[in-house]
């Protein structure tokens, strides 16, 4: 079969679409570290309609097709404030992206890369970024490094033999995001203890737990505070509003009002840092599906989880206050409270911190201070088009 005309073509009808979801599911479902994400999850990231990011971009996705059989997909977008960004800082003028890649060999992710490649060109796009899944908060990068344990909630998984296919396409490495791994329930260093203690005694710092009767307005503070805090880091974008209420949405049901903290300077909010349970522990055996039984047992799980792994997948620091010993300071209290009530209260024993820029020298230096070890490595890959 692999000798048959190959055929790449848009994804234009429902049935299409549901090629294009499923292909995933087969390709992957011998990889025992790989955990089949909900459908209707995978159905609304690729939706305009449900998915916020597309208020400000626009996609066009690939199905690669062998004698009525699908073996590949691929996504090719364009993000409009993508576009707006320095170019020093990865994206900028002509940057557009792919990214939702799935193929069975090597000849189908050459002719993938390829129509999305197209695609870019005509649309007046010089370069190309990927994969990137659809949004640089979502998905981004390839997973070159852990690929022996399951990623944790909103992190991808990834075949080991789509490095080669990628960098035979004449990709070259732009950026890595890596993840960092700790042990939980020992305490952190007696220097990190001391600073800690230090803060706790100031009258100026408050470290507090959001209020989730309050989700909308706790939202737009930790968005104003992240979009200052990483708006000089290498492939920032702004979160705009549409994709934070659609995100909420989606995180609400995992958001826990201890395992998310607020710092507070002289009465200002300057830092946060978001927790999450991994939801995957609870959704790995559902193979995409709530149905039949499903919906229950995930309903079950979210009245109190119990998890062996919490995740950070953010936190900021305000810019005026980056480098300094406060930040640092702040950060440890958070890290620390977190840490506790994910001990006490869902009984985790191991934290996931990322992803983070691999030159991001401050939560570097933070994730060596509490001795994390780096656990997952993802390429994001460029070309000149």
């Amino acid at each position: 079969m692999a000798n048959a005309p190959l055929a790449v073509r848009p994804v234009t009808t429902k049935t299409d679409t549901r090629d294009f979801i499923e292909l995933a599911y087969r390709l992957n479902r011998g990889d025992p570290n790989w955990v089949p994400p909900l459908r209707s999850e995978v159905a609304g990231t690729i939706n305009p309609k449900k998915n916020g990011w597309f208020s400000h971009a626009v996609a066009r996705l690939f199905l690669a097709e062998r004698e009525g059989r699908t073996v590949g997909r691929i996504s090719a977008h364009i993000d409009k404030l993508a576009l707006e960004m320095p170019a020093e800082q990865g994206f900028g003028p002509g940057t557009g992206f792919w990214g939702l890649f799935e193929a069975e060999d090597a000849s189908t992710a050459r002719a993938l890369i390829n129509a999305a490649e197209d695609w870019l060109r005509s649309k007046g796009m010089t370069r190309a970024v990927g994969p990137i899944s659809l949004s640089i908060w979502e998905e981004p990068g390839l997973l070159i490094k852990g690929h022996d344990h399951a990623p944790t909630v909103m992190m991808g998984h990834h075949r080991p033999e789509y490095q080669g296919w990628i960098e035979a396409a004449g990709y070259e490495p732009a950026k890595q995001l890596v993840t960092y791994e700790l042990d939980i329930t020992q305490e952190f260093p007696p220097i990190v203890q001391r600073i800690v203690a230090m803060g706790e005694k100031s009258d100026r710092i408050r470290i507090r737990t959001v209020d989730k009767s309050r989700f909308e307005q706790e939202a737009a503070t930790i968005l104003a505070i992240l979009n200052d805090a990483w708006s000089d880091n290498w492939g920032f974008v702004p979160l705009t509003q549409p994709e934070i209420d659609d995100v909420g949405k989606k995180l609400k049901p995992i958001v826990f009002e201890d395992l998310i903290r607020i710092a507070e300077l002289d009465g200002e909010p300057v830092a946060f840092m978001i927790t999450l349970p991994d939801l995957n522990e609870a959704i790995a055996p559902l193979n995409g599906s709530l149905f039949p039984f499903g919906w229950a047992k995930l309903l079950w799980w979210l009245r109190k989880p119990q998890v062996r792994t919490m995740r950070v997948p953010l936190m900021g620091v305000v810019k005026r206050l980056q480098s300094s010993r406060m930040a640092s300071q702040l950060a440890f209290m958070m890290i620390e409270y977190i840490r506790r009530a994910a001990i006490s209260e869902y009984g985790a024993s191991r934290g996931e911190i990322g992803w983070i820029l691999d030159d991001n020298q401050g939560m570097v230096a933070i994730a060596d201070a509490i001795e994390s070890r780096i656990n997952r490595v993802y390429q994001i890959y460029a070309k000149p088009l």
